[in-house]
């Protein structure tokens, strides 16, 4: 029954109910509006990163015939991996594209014939026949990695419509790409490489995995930091520092940390890490102390929240058993609480995996082609590589940044559903 059935109301007291109403209607539609706009946003957002970014896990490929001629290469029997990557595989790859097409015979049109390819078929060659020295003095027909502007053609990326000056692929070469269509020696295959090499100059060799790993150590430093020293510091703050002036201006600076700017950290971090102490630059060490002062104020705030949600009855029932005030927290207080904290730690981690101008501030925005196998070594991040590829001007760099950005989302989702299970499997209502 409305609430002005059954009541005498006068007029003015009905009027000012009416207008309440309407102005709840209004105030649910602005919320609604809000909600939908951002999902729209969202969407787009998504759709214009899938679209952009699915292409880049598929890569062009040319199938052709090379002859391992031990006069390019090493005498047959040569089993010095040195000597059989040092071979003149350029040679071999260019030989089997005028077999291919021997009309090309001036000087510009090999040129452009031999611009077809990749850099990186040579490097895949010489691993061939590294990995198996009997390839030499015989003929195989291989799958190598086209250039980027093939790639980018092949891709429906470039409008052949416009003035052949205008477009880095030429008519010609538009004439071998379709006569190697035809005739099924040229075609997309899963771009492994992209998920398993590290940074490259041309856009067709780049990978991820070199700032996978950076991130892996960077992440790892960070947890091993941030997350003991935060526990710690909550505990002290929540359960036994005292009440008094100093307590409240260390909570309200942490509250304060939690808000200030991202680079402020990395400023810190190099006038302090590598300006003080001397510790080398584009470290994931140094990137990892960097992120843990950053994630510092969030995880204490949110390791207090969780102590500060279980019972006193808890505390005070431990006490009255004989247990001291340290042994009630530990054995009592933080076991009940802990899957709060692994909540907002998982939290302030997926903060930390996304963060790019701390980093940017320590140098880890260096051309790093090696994947980093310890936290001292020279190394990039993902973000920080998604920026780098992003400020290129190379037209197959755009596909790679997407899918870089596809890789970094399904981390973070990963990480966020991760504390979301974590909260619903261990979450206690009191």
């Amino acid at each position: 029954m409305p609430a002005d059935q059954g009541i005498h109301m006068t007029d003015k007291a009905k009027r000012r109910l009416k207008a309440r109403y309407a102005a709840e209607r209004r105030f649910r539609l602005i919320g609604m509006a809000a909600i939908l706009f951002s999902l729209a946003a969202l969407a787009v957002l998504l759709f214009t990163i899938l679209g952009n970014g699915f292409t880049a896990f598929r890569q062009t490929h040319v199938q052709l015939e090379i002859q391992f001629e031990p006069d390019q290469i090493a005498p047959v029997g040569t089993t010095d991996t040195a000597k059989l990557m040092q071979g003149n595989y350029g040679a071999l790859i260019t030989k089997s594209l005028q077999q291919r097409f021997p009309e090309a015979s001036s000087r510009s049109n090999r040129r452009a014939l031999e611009a077809l390819m990749s850099a990186g078929a040579e490097v895949q060659l010489a691993r061939m026949v590294a990995d198996d020295p009997s390839l030499l003095g015989q003929t195989r027909k291989v799958w190598l990695p086209a250039h980027s502007n093939v790639d980018v053609f092949v891709k429906g990326q470039v409008d052949t419509t416009a003035a052949e000056a205008d477009r880095r692929i030429k008519d010609n070469q538009l004439g071998w790409i379709n006569a190697l269509k035809a005739t099924g020696d040229l075609e997309l295959r899963f771009n492994t490489r992209f998920f398993t090499g590290a940074d490259s100059r041309e856009p067709e060799l780049v990978g991820v995995w070199g700032g996978v790993v950076g991130s892996f150590y960077t992440l790892l430093v960070t947890l091993a930091v941030a997350f003991p020293l935060g526990i710690m510091a909550a505990i002290y703050l929540e359960e036994f520092a005292p009440k008094n002036r100093w307590t409240e201006i260390i909570e309200v600076n942490i509250n304060n940390l939690a808000a200030v700017p991202s680079i402020v950290y990395g400023l810190l971090g190099l006038a302090v890490f590598i300006g003080f102490f001397g510790m080398p630059r584009s470290a994931p060490f140094v990137g990892g102390l960097v992120l843990a002062l950053m994630s510092l104020p969030v995880i204490i705030i949110a390791a207090r929240a969780a102590l500060r949600a279980v019972p006193p009855s808890i505390r005070q029932a431990a006490l009255g058993l004989g247990a001291s005030p340290l042994q009630a927290v530990l054995h009592h207080v933080l076991p009940l609480a802990m899957p709060g904290i692994l909540t907002g730690t998982i939290i302030a981690m997926a903060h930390a995996l996304g963060e790019t101008a701390p980093l940017l501030m320590i140098g880890m925005v260096a051309f790093i082609v090696d994947v980093p196998a310890t936290p001292v070594d020279a190394a990039t991040v993902l973000p920080v590589q998604i920026f780098m590829w992003a400020d290129s001007a190379e037209r197959g760099f755009v596909e790679k940044t997407s899918a870089a950005i596809i890789v970094l989302l399904v981390f973070l989702l990963l990480m966020n559903l991760a504390a979301i299970l974590l909260r619903k499997k261990f979450e206690r209502r009191w």
